[in-house]
């Protein structure tokens, strides 16, 4: 089952476009050990690393993908279970401004970036084919809840492609 371009935002469609078409559930489950065994290949070293002026370092990039995953998570929770007022949006930059991640390990995000998955797998797993199509709005714009699992998906997929080519991870 794969979302239809009705069911997310077009801006979406960038993360959703770096995921196959096969079962979410699966493919959430499938996600976690190629998620470790990547996140366990970024050293101490890099961990203050920015590729340029005014981006992000590897820390903050990470604060980012954990803050991503549970905002699209609790949205699919929400719709779900038959939630049916909008959700905000949220703007990355602004999270990213609150929060100061000089006093976090990178150990520290590694295991909050895997467990906040884990809990996303969780989520999913007993996820009926009807609770995946439910419908919601978030950021002014209808999804479901299995887009917001191929949006999730590809978030990571997304991220982890910038950490390896930008960031010479």
């Amino acid at each position: 089952m794969r979302p239809l371009p009705s069911d997310y935002s077009p801006f979406s469609e960038t993360y959703v476009s770096l995921v196959e078409t096969g079962d979410i559930k699966k493919m959430m489950t499938d996600s976690l050990p190629a998620m470790s065994a990547f996140l366990s290949t970024i050293t101490e070293e890099k961990a203050d690393y920015a590729y340029a002026s005014g981006k992000w370092t590897v820390k903050q990039l990470l604060q980012h993908t954990i803050d991503t995953e549970k905002v699209f998570a609790y949205r699919a929770m929400c719709f779900a279970r038959g939630e049916k007022q909008p959700l905000p949006g949220f703007d990355q930059d602004d999270y990213a401004a609150h929060v100061d991640v000089s006093g976090r390990s990178l150990a520290g995000l590694k295991e909050e970036m895997l467990l906040a998955r884990k809990l996303t797998i969780m989520l999913f797993e007993p996820l009926s084919d009807e609770a995946l199509n439910e419908r919601g709005v978030a950021s002014d714009h209808d999804v479901t809840v299995l887009a917001l699992g191929y949006i999730l998906l590809g978030h990571w997929r997304h991220h982890e492609s910038i950490l390896k080519g930008k960031y010479g991870l």
